[in-house]
């Protein structure tokens, strides 16, 4: 029986060899379904191939089962030759612009989906043309006119049309669909009077349609960083006919994302969707642009595990990583220094901070886990990737913004007496806490980290709880913790930070509220003047700090794992790039 399944097992590994080869894949070498998986000490030399892939290293079981699935369905890969490989982080929710809010989401949408404007490829300051050709700003800044391109088409052929994106923006207001980035577009007039249901004619919005090739948008103030704002995924347009079809327009989930029904205006379209194994995009013969577009399509991974992914990385199975093992860091810079990157992030790692819940409800509690917290060792020892110690939310400096100082500092003394203030004299009568984390060995590490530091400082035990991707996203956007683990990728304007803390904001998942806060956040947001609005925007993030609502950590470095091959995946502030100029080239 051990020789049957022995021989089953190396011809099934054969034949996968063949259809990825077939498909013009690269497919890993036979050896790797047959012996054990790597450790962290196994040798990290390669051999020199005609495409450069490590070929004798070992891939876990489950990178073994993602791969059988992915060669072996029902429905094989219609794209092939210059196919990237990508690590995903995570399952992702949807595929709906409008309802998905992580990274997960927004790295596969970007494949699918255009919007008016698109990221640059080099420079992170300046956008490109998207789905509109050119645009104008009134004199007054109150009135945008974006002008469609003649050949914008959708990826069953429709043409994209400025009624299109009224539709769109339309429905991330509507109140029913509950969009969490709703109040990003607060901005449009009446917009924030419709989504709240004070308004239901959606003609009062401002979002016009004189054409089909001219959309207007009149805002009901000037707005600081209009266009950088709108690259946000959440400005995206749908497919309105497709909406409808299955389903309404406030509807959540209603099953259009699935392969077959889904309709985008990207450089690629769905073409495979296996849930927790594999997402697929090929071109879109479509897409306007579609000339520029230098892959044949991508293959997303949802691998949430560090060590799994990396051992898919040295095994040929993937060309980009989403992370790296912080304790590999060293190793690759050391010893494969040409496949580890350590790109700048504007992003900031914090922990949340359920202030609902006692005995987190307590100011002095919060403050005091803080000041327990040593953010230069957790850079220094636990993260090991480049990153900065975070005494702040937004990170310094943002696009010119400086955040206020002295408020998050390490003082363990202060600690302990704000601790026994709140009636927990060297953690004594402390009741069960729990921090929770997304499953991730560097998110864990972190926990166990943080964990150490609050039972030497302040004598309190937490307890580290872990869940997968979208079972943390619903724990978290229910309040359903006492502490989580967050990050937030913002954009080079400190608004993107603070403005998640307002406290109508679906992203506010901490119950920190405060009127005074609102009001200076929404005073800035219409404020042109540089040094004003950052001055408004330091007295609100006074105000946040203050709460310890929220731990920031540290400032992200994006350290990742990318094979030689690929190119023009060039570092970006939020780590999003129009996938159209990305490439393969062997040499």
């Amino acid at each position: 029986m051990i020789e049957i399944v022995f021989i089953t097992h190396i011809f099934s590994a054969y034949m996968v060899v063949v259809k990825r080869r077939r498909s013009g894949i690269r497919a890993p070498d036979l050896r790797l379904f047959i012996a054990a998986p790597a450790g962290e000490d196994a040798p990290m030399k390669r051999t020199n191939g005609k495409r450069g892939f490590a070929r004798r290293f070992y891939v876990s079981a489950a990178i073994l089962a993602s791969v059988l699935a992915a060669g072996c369905g029902e429905r094989a890969s219609t794209v092939g030759g210059s196919v990237l490989l990508v690590g995903n982080g995570g399952e992702p929710r949807d595929l709906d612009p409008h309802v998905v809010t992580g990274s997960p989401e927004v790295n596969i949408l970007h494949a699918l989906f255009e919007g008016l404007i698109t990221y640059h490829p080099t420079d992170p300051e300046d956008v490109l043309p998207g789905a509109a050709e050119r645009w104008e700003m009134s004199e007054d800044g109150l009135r945008w006119t974006f002008y469609l391109r003649g050949d914008a088409r959708w990826s069953n052929g429709d043409p994209v049309t400025a009624h299109d994106f009224v539709y769109s923006w339309r429905r991330v207001l509507e109140p029913t669909l509950g969009n969490e980035y709703a109040d990003w577009m607060y901005m449009v007039e009446n917009a924030e009077a419709y989504n709240r249901g004070e308004v239901d004619d959606p003609e009062a919005l401002g979002l016009r349609a004189p054409d089909d090739h001219t959309f207007e948008i009149t805002l009901h103030a000037p707005t600081a960083d209009f266009l950088l704002i709108i690259l946000h995924h959440s400005f995206m347009p749908v497919h309105g006919a497709t909406i409808e079809r299955h389903g309404t327009i406030g509807q959540r989930s209603s099953g259009w994302t699935l392969p077959g029904r889904h309709v985008g205006n990207g450089p690629f379209r769905l073409a495979l969707w296996r849930p927790n194994t594999l997402i697929e995009v090929e071109r879109n013969p479509y897409y306007w642009d579609a000339e520029t577009v230098r892959l044949d399509g991508m293959r997303f991974f949802p691998i949430e595990d560090e060590n799994t992914e990396e051992r898919a990385f040295r095994a040929g199975q993937l060309h980009i990583t989403q992370g790296v093992p912080a304790n590999m860091r060293e190793r690759y810079r050391a010893e494969r220094p040409d496949e580890i990157r350590f790109d700048p992030l504007s992003a900031v790692y914090f922990y949340r901070i359920n202030t609902t819940r006692p005995p987190l409800d307590d100011v002095r509690v919060r403050r005091a886990l803080s000041l327990a917290l040593d953010r230069e060792q957790i850079v220094r020892t636990v993260t090991r990737g480049g990153e900065r110690p975070a005494y702040a939310l937004v990170p310094s400096p943002t696009g010119g913004y400086e955040p206020p100082q002295g408020l998050v500092v390490h003082d363990p003394d202060k600690a302990r007496a704000l601790l026994a203030e709140a009636g927990f004299p060297e953690g004594r009568e402390f009741p069960r806490v729990e921090l929770l984390y997304n499953t991730s060995d560097n998110h864990r590490r972190l926990a166990e980290a943080v964990q150490q530091m609050w039972r030497r400082e302040l004598g309190i035990s937490v307890t580290l709880q872990n869940q997968e991707w979208q079972v943390y996203l619903d724990s978290t956007q229910n309040m359903a913790y006492d502490i989580s683990r967050a990050g937030w990728v913002g954009n080079l304007f400190p608004l993107t930070f603070l403005r998640v803390y307002l406290s109508d904001s679906p992203n506010n998942q901490t119950g920190f509220a405060s009127e005074a806060y609102d009001g200076l956040i929404r005073e800035a947001r219409h404020t042109l003047d540089d040094r004003r609005r950052f001055a408004l925007l330091q007295e609100a993030e006074t105000l946040l700090l203050e709460s310890h609502a929220t731990l920031p950590l540290y400032w992200y470095t994006n350290p990742f794992l990318i094979h030689p091959a690929v190119r023009n995946w060039n570092p970006h502030p939020i780590d999003q790039r129009p996938y159209k100029f990305v490439e393969l080239v062997w040499e």
